[in-house]
């Protein structure tokens, strides 16, 4: 998923912003909004995966002698 929303931020970057014809127009999202969505949902993408570096141990003292 992540290539593909690479290639297509750099698809749109190439493009133009706005397109229009016969009264019909098309304007894109900006390329700084493209980027945010791409690193957003690659954080989510980061939260979701197994083992998020923690490891919660429970730790009990040794007897005494």
């Amino acid at each position: 998923m992540n290539d593909n929303l690479t290639n297509a931020i750099a698809e749109n970057a190439t493009g133009p912003k706005k397109a229009g014809g016969d009264g019909i127009s098309v304007e894109q999202h900006s390329l700084v909004e493209q980027i945010a969505a791409e690193k957003f949902l690659a954080a989510q993408k980061a939260t979701q995966a197994k083992g998020l570096g923690i490891k919660l141990v429970k730790l009990s003292p040794g007897g005494t002698a």
